[in-house]
């Protein structure tokens, strides 16, 4: 089915929203998203704070944001080159570990954020035009929204039907263990200093399958 045209109205809405977006990440680098001022986001998007506010309810949703386009952009890898299981995952720790070395403060601020929020949150819906942009060759999978758990469910339940699994850890398990590294291992590899999430991660990988 062809896609229809987007006016050109809504791209224009779209652009400064990805101009806020991609300007917060740019800037944020090794600090913490706390110490990202929204004045500094807005001069680098140039875009006025009253536009800002139109996108965002509050500054810590761009993180929000970032983790909607990241788990996506994954999502239309794993459909581009299909992995499953164990490899599955590791694809996606290995997007975490690339862009920890870009964006040290990033996943770290994505972290704080959902403790502090105490829950995960619901993806944003994106316009039409936003998908477009951000991911023009995709855009049925860019309007689902994605979800982390339900992703590592899947993927625990292809690692136990593999056999990949440690004997006595079963799907469900797996998933909430999966969500523990995908995020303590980052957390881990923070407090010990490590130049390497990579390698934390894959030691958490190893207690969680067969050997």
């Amino acid at each position: 089915m062809e896609e229809q045209p987007i006016a050109l109205r809504e791209l224009k809405k779209a652009r400064a929203k990805l101009a806020l977006y991609e300007a917060s990440l740019e800037l944020i680098g090794e600090k913490s998203f706390r110490d990202v001022y929204l004045d500094d986001i807005c001069r680098k998007a140039e875009v006025s704070k009253v536009t800002f506010f139109k996108f965002f309810r509050q500054k810590e949703d761009v993180l929000v944001y970032y983790m909607r386009v990241w788990l996506t952009l994954r999502i239309i890898e794993l459909s581009e080159e299909p992995k499953r299981g164990i490899a599955a995952v590791r694809h996606l720790l290995l997007a975490v570990a690339a862009e920890a070395k870009r964006r040290p403060g990033l996943m770290l601020s994505l972290i704080s954020f959902l403790s502090e929020m105490r829950m995960h949150p619901c993806m944003p819906e994106l316009s039409e035009a936003e998908i477009s942009l951000l991911f023009p060759e995709h855009r049925r999978i860019g309007r689902e929204e994605p979800n982390l758990f339900l992703l590592f469910q899947q993927l625990a339940e292809e690692a136990e039907a593999d056999g990949e699994l440690r004997e006595g850890i079963t799907s469900e398990t797996g998933a909430q263990l999966l969500l523990t590294i995908f995020y303590g291992g980052f957390l881990t590899a923070h407090l010990y200093q490590s130049q390497d999430v990579m390698e934390v991660y894959e030691a958490h990988l190893r207690l969680l399958r067969r050997d």
